[in-house]
């Protein structure tokens, strides 16, 4: 049997993608793939130079906008500049083990940029949105758990991994709730998850720590897949017909190599009631609301 790959990604005329990191990693072979099928796409990155020169190895309509997830002021300028209607939004962008840090507005760097950004920019764009929302993830979040009470670890002897888990947690909850919420408007906006495995990109070169970045850099050169199958899952969750709330990812043992497929999740990542707390925990950190739909 021939196994789902690039090559099978449909028509995306006539279609509006937006993804955030758009210029390395995950999120170029995202874009190029996505464009390669006829689709315009908008490549959100934080540094417009890089965006465009990462642009320019890509063949087909894209174009790069500005977009600072760590900073909810470019957040709320990307979408309050956004006028038209968009297909898809992959909510690809994200930061792994970085050392203690906020962002601009006071959030732990990896919660705040991993799950408020892109929290704050989906409720900000959804009524724009015509047919999915598709938000990476990681195996990560099988070690990951919400401390309400601490999201932004204040109080808490900061952990790296652990900041990172609960960040990636968060991101499928996020999934959980929106699917709930549009479900409840009988809208005909799908959300997914997805993640790529263990996957070779500059994510893993941030830590601060130089003999942890120096081994993440041999795996990815003796055991990681390419980047370009890295994006399969977000791929096929950007441009197949699943059930509502599906997470995708590679088919190999232990989801880490191979082809898209569902895949499962976590007691903690299917918890509803901590999907609706963590939903209003987000709102009152970001001062965004879900914008409730009738379509």
């Amino acid at each position: 049997m021939t196994k789902w790959n690039v090559e099978n990604v449909p028509s995306q005329s006539d279609r509006t993608i937006i993804v955030t990191g758009a210029n390395s990693g995950l999120g170029l072979a995202t874009t190029a793939a996505l464009a390669g099928a006829g689709g315009r796409v908008v490549m959100a990155v934080r540094d417009l130079k890089r965006g465009a020169a990462a642009a320019a190895t890509i063949t087909g309509n894209v174009e790069v906008r500005e977009l600072d997830l760590a900073d909810l002021s470019s957040v709320r300028r990307f979408a309050e500049e956004w006028t038209e209607p968009i297909d898809v939004l992959v909510n690809n962008a994200g930061v792994m083990l970085v050392p203690q840090s906020t962002t601009k507005d006071g959030f732990e760097t990896q919660f705040g940029t991993n799950h408020l950004g892109h929290f704050a920019l989906t409720n900000l764009l959804l009524p724009l949105i015509r047919d999915r929302v598709v938000t990476v993830s990681s195996t990560a979040h099988r070690s990951g758990t919400i401390d309400l009470d601490d999201l932004n670890w204040t109080s808490r002897p900061y952990k790296s991994w652990a900041a990172y888990g609960q960040s990636k947690l968060a991101n499928l909850l996020f999934t959980l709730e929106l699917e709930r919420r549009l479900e409840g408007d009988k809208s005909s906006v799908r959300t997914f998850a997805a993640h790529p495995g263990y996957a070779a990109t500059n994510l893993q070169g941030h830590s601060g720590n130089r003999l942890l970045t120096g081994l993440m850099g041999v795996g990815n050169k003796l055991i990681a897949q390419s980047e370009q199958m890295g994006a399969l899952p977000s791929l096929f969750a950007a441009t197949q017909d699943l059930p509502g709330a599906s997470y995708v990812g590679p088919d190999g043992r232990g989801e880490q190599r191979g082809h898209p497929t569902l895949v499962g999740r976590t007691a903690a990542a299917s918890d509803v009631d901590m999907a609706k707390k963590l939903w209003a925990a987000s709102e009152q950190l970001t001062g965004v609301s879900y914008p409730s739909l009738t379509r």
